[in-house]
């Protein structure tokens, strides 16, 4: 399958051949859910802490006695039933992740990388070069290919670190810079637009080739 490759200007200077065993096929979509929701459960801290009845400070001892002062049964300050009292069944720290198998994971990239082809949100760039790391230079690349610039989310995809590029791109909510050996089928869902350099798709294909996938 054939590609057009654009440069920042956002002018068509060739053409790329795209391999076939990644960019055609099957869009998995429950895979595609499995891999944002594991995503999304890894993200959370799992920090979240209530203190039960044992842990709470004070009712060391009976308030009153159990019969004779005509009030309901008591034997601590701290129970649940009673302001300042324990919580019953409240969070507790613990741990979210989710991990998934390395061949769902692989297969949720292509599958990302296939639905976002079909809807044309793929661009192909000969190069990704910002000259002085400025982010007015990373606004008029994005104009030359977005509609509503940088309102929408872009996801760049480069071969290995930048710092003018990670400069130009910190100061904008809607980009993110990540390299071809770390992107995920996340990454390309959540963006709107998702742009890879010649040197970048290179390494994304030699990495999901790697070892065989099933289909």
């Amino acid at each position: 399958m054939e590609w057009d490759v654009y440069n920042m200007q956002g002018e068509k200077v060739g053409r790329c051949e795209l391999d076939d065993g990644i960019f055609k096929g099957e869009i998995n979509q429950p895979v595609l859910r499995e891999a944002v929701i594991a995503y999304q459960a890894n993200l959370r801290q799992g920090t979240a802490s209530t203190k039960t009845r044992g842990e709470v400070s004070g009712g060391g001892r009976k308030p009153w006695p159990q019969k004779g002062t005509g009030r309901a049964r008591a034997g601590s300050i701290r129970s649940p039933l009673w302001v300042g009292g324990g919580v019953v069944f409240g969070p507790r720290p613990r741990d979210f992740t989710y991990r998934l198998p390395r061949k769902k994971r692989k297969l949720a990239l292509m599958s990302a990388l296939r639905l976002k082809l079909k809807e044309g949100k793929i661009f192909i760039l000969d190069k990704l070069v910002v000259e002085k790391g400025k982010t007015k230079e990373m606004v008029s690349f994005l104009a030359n290919f977005v509609k509503d610039g940088v309102r929408e989310k872009s996801l760049l995809i480069v071969s290995g670190k930048d710092e003018k590029l990670r400069r130009a791109s910190s100061n904008i909510k809607n980009i993110r810079l990540v390299m071809a050996s770390n992107v995920c089928g996340y990454h390309i869902i959540f963006h709107d637009n998702v742009f890879l350099t010649q040197d970048s798709l290179l390494k994304l294909v030699e990495r999901l080739k790697g070892k065989e996938v099933e289909k």
